[in-house]
């Protein structure tokens, strides 16, 4: 297995073409260094974009290297996943969640794709 991430790093600057102008529908897990839950939820986030690689892009956001993204989104508590679909929030989740929850908002938007 290979020691690169599959998630996109995303940040103020390739935002819309990474997320908003995507064909594929994108899970945006809002983070920080020093979030304990952020912390445990990275790893989980790092094997959706495996499992999900060319069907849908996990992308993970720094809201403290990108507070604009942070702001325009709402993110008030961290960790926040974002589910979009064509560049529209269509399901969200605060805090850490297992596996399965995740996986289950991502094959709901992949379903109706």
């Amino acid at each position: 297995m290979s020691e690169q991430s599959k998630y996109v790093t995303l940040t103020d600057d390739n935002f819309r073409a990474e997320v908003l102008e995507s064909a594929k529908p994108v899970l945006v897990d809002f983070w920080a260094q020093w979030c304990g839950p952020c912390r445990a939820v990275g790893p989980v986030v790092e094997e959706l974009a495996e499992e999900y690689e060319g069907r849908a892009v996990i992308g993970k956001v720094n809201v403290d290297e990108n507070p604009v993204l942070a702001k325009e989104y709402g993110i008030r508590s961290i960790p926040s996943l974002l589910v979009f679909k064509y560049g529209d929030v269509v399901d969200h989740v605060v805090g850490a969640h297992p596996k399965g929850v995740l996986s289950e908002k991502l094959d709901a938007v992949i379903g109706d794709a």
